[in-house]
């Protein structure tokens, strides 16, 4: 048998019946959220470029674009994370890791995902607590005097999302084929 180099990341299949209920769910919900951050992006673009052609054609940009923009981009940035880390598609420095034992890397694998659950619930909470003060606040934009609170508490659920994946992907390898050495 081959064994994968470690620097391919190894997403589990659409229909793994290794995942569960629970796991299917949850990275169900984990797609439907990366989509939805799609296409917040692809409408941002789109009034990116209306804005830009209104302002050198017409000198009628989309008013407060910018603000827009930052806005929409935050929590659209964080509709990706859960989905990311359930593919496998974090960031790793395997140079350490590539001459160790799969048991060992995949001992490694779980602190990192019982990391980024911890970090997704810090984020929540942190992200959460930010949006209650900033709504206690008043903060709006300048322009259309949109609630800044409101982009904040959007990012919450990503986050919540993002703890529950990484919590997940913790636990899941060592009941996919019961306890490993």
């Amino acid at each position: 048998m081959q064994e994968k180099e470690s620097s391919v990341a190894e997403p589990p299949a659409a229909g793994d019946e290794q995942r569960g209920p629970y796991g299917r769910a949850l990275f169900a919900l984990a797609k439907w959220f990366a989509y939805a951050g799609g296409l917040i992006f692809i409408a941002l673009v789109l009034m990116s470029v209306v804005s830009i052609v209104g302002r050198k054609l017409f000198n009628a940009p989309v008013p407060g674009d910018v603000e827009l923009l930052q806005l929409s981009s935050a929590f659209a940035s964080a509709t990706f994370f859960a989905y990311c880390h359930l593919m496998h598609g974090d960031v790793k420095v395997d140079f350490f890791t590539a001459n160790m034992t799969s048991s060992r890397r995949l001992v490694l694998d779980s602190i990192g995902s019982l990391l980024v659950g911890l970090l997704g619930a810090l984020l929540a909470w942190r992200t959460a607590a930010g949006a209650i003060s900033l709504k206690e606040a008043g903060e709006t934009s300048a322009i259309l005097e949109l609630p800044v609170w409101l982009a904040q508490t959007l990012m919450v659920p990503s986050f919540v999302l993002l703890a529950l994946a990484g919590f997940y992907m913790c636990w899941h390898p060592w009941t996919r084929s019961g306890k490993q050495s």
